[in-house]
């Protein structure tokens, strides 16, 4: 590994319009790709219906997604770290947009089973290859809250997905597969446009001889994986996506505890759907308040380099009980059944002032989403804090492959558990005491952010003498 000069060396593009351009597509793909994963739980059941399959191997059909696209994202962000991650960025962007496309063509389960994970496969370049890409465009003082942008595009494509899963699908569950094919095309288009960044450009101590034309050529090998989990802070990191994940991933059901409430209450099937889609997507809204967790992470960081980590361990501990709650306050829900699916957007959106229930049920969601979401901008911004740029992306992978093996327990698990439940707490009673017993999930990632804040200041010293070091060497 080297870092070479040789004068001057001109970037193409690079300009503050190019580079803004770069960011936003970056930012919207991080969100595409998880509006391709949204699109499947709200549709359980219409897709299980054409395919008669149970809703069991639907979920069964996000979790190994979950999974395959995580252990994907470890090859590809171990080749991005070591060549250009343009080209790796539109391949998989392709790849996602295939399988997508081929999800809607599907005659029967196991050819939209195959679909889906050929999408999977895509979904795992534009996360991983994605944020090492990012980091490399932020300034240390400025990652958490730049991240929480990054995070946030992340929540709201998940809750679009949710949204128009539900909305478009109503009447027909292929529709929202093909309208976000041709989405992927046109992104795959847009990256051939974007600004070539430069590894380890946003490094304060690179800086100066990256401006004087030096090029950091380090790249990982095999040899640094040992010292990438030799880091203590790192194994935090990691290990805390199992548990956290667990408890994320149960909460794609909350469309269906919404749904089985709107038919308990005597709506038809159709309705229902729409119904929980939209109130699942309403209750998430406090996700935006990401943006306020990744501030406060940069402005406790700069006072304490335990900062990010802490915050995080707080937020993740604070929401608990305002799950709890919400699963279980009982919410009256006033529809025109039957009616158009904007009919019913606009009696649920009505619901919130006019039904008191609805309105404590969205106030609790707020908060407990707000206060989680401190998780996401400080994860990311601390893996970068704690890494060199060459090994950025592939820490990155490592936590969403153990990420991605916790959510795939908990969307897995959680169908599991809403059926042993069912015997004893009838629906929709089953599927709220499932959801809040893998709530529980977030104790463990609040003391494992905990014992990463203890770790984290002597890994950052280390990181920054190490760029020190390499500086001097041009």
């Amino acid at each position: 590994m080297t870092v070479t000069s040789g004068g001057p060396r001109r970037v193409r593009g690079g300009g503050p319009a190019h580079r803004l351009y770069s960011v936003v597509v970056f930012v919207l793909l991080a969100s595409l790709d998880n509006v391709a994963i949204g699109l499947v739980p709200p549709l359980y059941g219409p897709i299980s219906d054409a395919f008669d399959v149970s809703g069991r191997l639907l979920g069964l059909v996000t979790a190994v997604s979950f999974l395959v696209s995580a252990v994907a994202a470890v090859g590809w962000a171990y080749v991005g770290d070591r060549t250009n991650r343009k080209p790796l960025l539109m391949v998989g962007t392709l790849l996602w947009a295939a399988g997508t496309g081929g999800s809607a063509l599907a005659g029967g389960y196991l050819t939209f089973l195959a679909a889906q994970l050929v999408a999977a496969i895509g979904l795992g370049a534009v996360g991983s290859v994605g944020y090492s890409v990012v980091t490399d465009l932020i300034s240390p003082v400025r990652r958490g809250l730049v991240m929480s942008f990054w995070g946030l595009s992340q929540g709201v494509g998940t809750l679009a997905g949710t949204l128009f899963g539900g909305l478009l699908g109503s009447a027909d569950w292929r529709r929202p597969f093909l309208l976000l094919t041709g989405v992927g095309l046109a992104a795959t288009l847009a990256y051939l446009f974007t600004y070539d960044i430069r590894r380890g450009q946003s490094e304060p101590e690179l800086a100066d001889a990256l401006d004087a034309g030096a090029e950091y050529d380090y790249q990982i090998s095999r040899a640094d994986l040992p010292r990438i989990l030799a880091r203590r802070t790192n194994r935090w990191l990691i290990l805390q996506g199992l548990t956290a994940q667990a408890a994320f991933g149960s909460l794609v059901w909350l469309p269906v505890l919404f749904a089985e409430r709107a038919e308990d209450q005597g709506y038809s099937a159709a309705t229902a759907v729409v119904v929980g889609s939209v109130f699942a997507t309403l209750f998430q809204l406090g996700g935006v308040l990401s943006i306020v967790g990744g501030l406060i992470g940069d402005a406790v960081q700069r006072r304490t380099p335990r900062g990010r980590a802490l915050v995080a361990a707080v937020g993740i501990l604070a929401a608990l009980p305002f799950y709890l709650v919400l699963f279980f306050v009982p919410v009256t829900i006033d529809v025109p059944d039957g009616a158009s699916a904007g009919a019913v957007v606009g009696a649920v959106l009505s619901s919130v002032v006019t039904e008191p229930s609805v309105g404590l049920s969205l106030l609790t969601a707020v908060v407990a989403l707000a206060l989680t979401s401190a998780n996401s901008p400080n994860w990311f911004a601390l893996i970068a804090d704690v890494n060199p740029p060459e090994h950025r992306g592939t820490v990155y992978s490592l936590g969403n492959l153990v990420n991605g093996v916790g959510r795939a327990a908990g969307n897995g698990l959680v169908g599991v558990a809403f059926q042993g439940l069912r015997g004893a707490f009838p629906p929709p009673l089953n599927f709220a005491v499932g959801l809040a017993a893998f709530q529980l999930f977030f104790i463990p990632t609040g003391i494992m952010y905990w014992l990463a804040s203890r770790t984290a200041p002597k890994d950052i010293d280390t990181v920054h003498d190490l760029l020190h070091t390499r500086a001097d060497r041009l």
